[in-house]
């Protein structure tokens, strides 16, 4: 059986922020999460209902889209839920007028950027130093990608 999606909400904020924890070494606070999900600039949607695997979330303006988060639970990564994410995300956000869609994504992550790229994003830039790895680790570079929403 495939998980549902559904649009987050204020209320779902303790469970995206224990996602994103698990995903990401500085995960978003309960608040900042809480207050995203309930801006009107912004899709949040999350797969999973008992048991929340994870989630996207997007904001938009003047046309535009960005993905600002992605997070599957690591135990439940490799099973679609990301790629079911974007693809609703995206068609979500093409009905209501943005033409394009842009992300950042760690240029050493090959998985996220495999995923970004089997679903047509382009590499448009790069951000050197943009993601912050600790003390004992350099930071890593951004790649910026884009995609013409449908």
């Amino acid at each position: 059986m495939t998980a549902a999606i559904r649009a987050a909400v204020a209320t779902d904020a303790p469970a995206l922020a224990l996602i994103h924890a698990a995903c990401f070494p500085s995960g978003w606070s309960q608040d900042d999460l809480a207050a995203f999900a309930g801006d009107s600039t912004c899709l949040c949607l999350l797969c999973g209902v008992d048991a929340p695997a994870g989630f996207i979330l997007c904001r938009s303006a003047a046309g535009e889209a960005e993905i600002l988060t992605l997070a599957v639970r690591p135990d439940s990564r490799r099973q679609g839920i990301g790629r079911r994410l974007v693809t609703e995300a995206m068609s979500r956000l093409g009905a209501t007028g943005a033409a394009l869609i842009f992300l950042e994504v760690d240029s050493a992550n090959t998985a996220a950027r495999g995923l970004y790229e089997s679903l047509g994003f382009i590499a448009v830039g790069k951000r050197p130093g943009y993601y912050g790895k600790g003390a004992a680790a350099p930071p890593g570079d951004a790649l910026v990608l884009r995609r013409d929403l449908p």
